[in-house]
């Protein structure tokens, strides 16, 4: 039993890919996130070079991974336990791993892996990842409409994403890239009351079966009127509509508000993951 870790994504997608396809939804970043590296290069994510790994059982073979774009967190697949304590001695040794100060994982892994990792940690945010079960309606419906965002809309998405990150404590500032190739596939759609931009809501490509909502952003002078849902119950079908067969979200535990939005939109509970970080 072992892990092996690498800067090589073509290694990484093809030792830890069918692993990794086999659960889509609990591994639903593994699989966005290696989708976007592929298409786009792999500085989508920031300039430092990302990384990955992958856990070897006893009997030959990969049962899940893990991989940093920094400066974002090191960020942990399904795993079984042992991979989890195993990972605790590499973050110690491990050249690729030296510079790891925050990781995400599903909140057990995360408790096992704090004890493993022989540093004192806290706890830097908790999320909850939902799935769609059945899509309901917003009720009441907020006044106005859904459309796709175009070219025209780009200068407004750079400075709504940009604002979300700040917002959400997220590295970084929105990538025109990023945003033109949600635009291409229809991947982020605007709320508009009155013929005027309100409210935010993309979404992934469907990879492995499963697409991703998010970001969902709402400037603050139009809050608390049902936008977000709106916005975000459309780019729920709009998902569906793209070929998903599952619609992902995850929400930060400490926001009741967003939490109660997408329960009342049919989305269920799926797991919490925790984010960690070196004390």
């Amino acid at each position: 039993m072992n892990w092996t870790f690498t800067t090589d994504l073509a290694a990484f997608v093809r030792a830890a890919g069918p692993a990794l396809a086999a659960r889509p939804v609990p591994n639903t970043v593994l699989l966005s996130v290696t989708d976007a590296l592929a298409r786009r290069g792999t500085g989508t994510y920031g300039g430092d070079t990302p990384f990955f790994g992958w856990w070897t059982g006893a009997d030959g073979a990969v049962t899940g991974g893990l991989l940093c774009t920094p400066p974002f967190p090191l960020h942990l697949g399904v795993l079984p336990e042992e991979a989890v304590r195993a990972l605790g001695a590499e973050l110690a040794t491990e050249p690729l791993l030296a510079g790891v100060r925050t990781l995400n994982a599903r909140r057990a892994d995360a408790r096992v892996l704090a004890e493993a990792w022989g540093r004192p940690t806290r706890t830097s945010e908790e999320q909850r990842l939902y799935r769609l079960a059945a899509l309901a309606a917003p009720d009441p419906a907020p006044a106005g409409r859904a459309r796709p965002a175009t070219e025209a809309d780009l200068p407004l998405l750079l400075e709504w994403v940009t604002a979300f990150k700040a917002e959400a404590g997220v590295p970084g500032s929105a990538s025109e890239p990023v945003l033109r190739d949600r635009i291409s596939y229809g991947g982020a759609l605007l709320w508009e009351r009155a013929g005027a931009p309100v409210s935010l809501a993309g979404f992934s490509r469907a990879i492995g079966s499963a697409s991703r909502i998010g970001p969902v952003y709402t400037p603050p002078e139009h809050r608390g009127r049902g936008y977000a849902a709106g916005v975000t119950h459309a780019a729920s079908e709009a998902a569906y509509a793209t070929g998903a067969a599952e619609v992902l979200l995850f929400t930060d535990l400490a926001n009741p508000t967003s939490n109660g939005v997408y329960l009342r939109l049919g989305y269920t509970p799926v797991e919490d993951r925790t984010e960690i970080v070196a004390a």
